[in-house]
């Protein structure tokens, strides 16, 4: 049993279907706290496919850059089921390319520049066969800022608000600084994790250039600015108090996982509970409404 229970985790951290529901949480929390309603339209499921697609590339390109390391598990498993991902890769592009098809033109439109970075982020367009996330210090910038302008600002335009004439724009822009924030800080912890593998592939991160405890501290500073931006946001938004406490109430948790990366060694922790803190955050949100009404 505990064999088979580890496989089905496996499948769902390493076919990327984690990340991909992970990302389109990140879409669904934006709509809710903008209208109250989660709509599983064209944008979320675009999120959804894409992130399955992105990621799916990632982990077929990225696994020839650190053969000298298939001894860990995750690069094992990943090496092992590398047909498979291919696969779902396919599926996601055809998924992908038909929802895009849904979207209004000036989404699409808004869409190219994001879309760019992150193919440039997986794809090794650059000489000596480097790819953005290859550049120093770059790699989590870029996270960041694609994350919060599909997860926010693409979310305010398609459910039809103006993001910069809007009467609530501030909201929208302590939104977007919130989500940029957020994955950052969780993104640190992964380049906590992967310093031994950008040390041998000559990546310097954060973590290389300041040191882990100073990295751990960031990431939880980071939070708290996020927390101030998620306060302000509602404010002006005027939403219910419930979806407030849900949002404090998980800020609060996230640093207390923050801070146990450096003391994890299992990749569960990070690509299985790091990355599930984008879909934790929905449903705090979620049950703390549904308490408070």
């Amino acid at each position: 049993m505990h064999v088979f229970i580890k496989k089905i985790i496996d499948l769902v951290l390493y076919s990327n279907l984690w990340i991909a529901v992970c990302a389109a949480a990140m879409v669904a929390q934006t709509q809710f706290v903008l209208t109250g309603v989660i709509k599983f339209n064209p944008l979320l499921g675009l999120v959804f496919f894409s992130t399955l697609f992105l990621y799916a590339i990632h982990r077929i390109i990225g696994i020839r850059k650190v053969k000298d390391f298939l001894e860990i598990e995750r690069f094992a498993v990943i090496s092992t089921f590398k047909s498979h991902i291919t696969i779902y890769a396919v599926l996601a592009a055809i998924g992908g390319l038909y929802t895009f098809l849904q979207l209004q033109f000036d989404l699409q439109l808004l869409l190219i520049l994001p879309a760019l970075i992150s193919l440039g982020y997986v794809l090794p367009i650059f000489g000596n066969q480097k790819r953005l996330r290859d550049f120093d210090q770059i790699k989590i910038i870029l996270i960041a800022v694609v994350w919060s302008l599909i997860t926010v600002v693409m979310v305010v335009i398609d459910e039809g608000f103006s993001y910069f004439f809007d009467k609530k724009n501030g909201s929208y822009l302590f939104l977007t600084i919130e989500r940029f924030c957020f994955i950052f800080a969780i993104t640190l912890p992964f380049d906590i994790r992967d310093l031994k593998v950008d040390r041998a592939t000559n990546v310097k991160t954060i973590p290389a250039k300041i040191g882990v405890q100073k990295s751990i501290y960031w990431a939880i500073f980071l939070i708290f600015v996020a927390l101030v931006c998620s306060i302000f946001s509602n404010m002006i938004l005027n939403n219910e108090s419930g979806i407030l406490v849900g949002q404090i109430l998980f800020y609060l948790l996230v640093p207390v996982l923050i801070y146990q990366t450096k003391k994890s060694k299992h990749d569960y922790f990070f690509s299985g509970l790091m990355d599930g803190t984008m879909l934790f955050s929905l449903l705090f949100i979620l049950f703390f409404t549904e308490l408070f009404s």
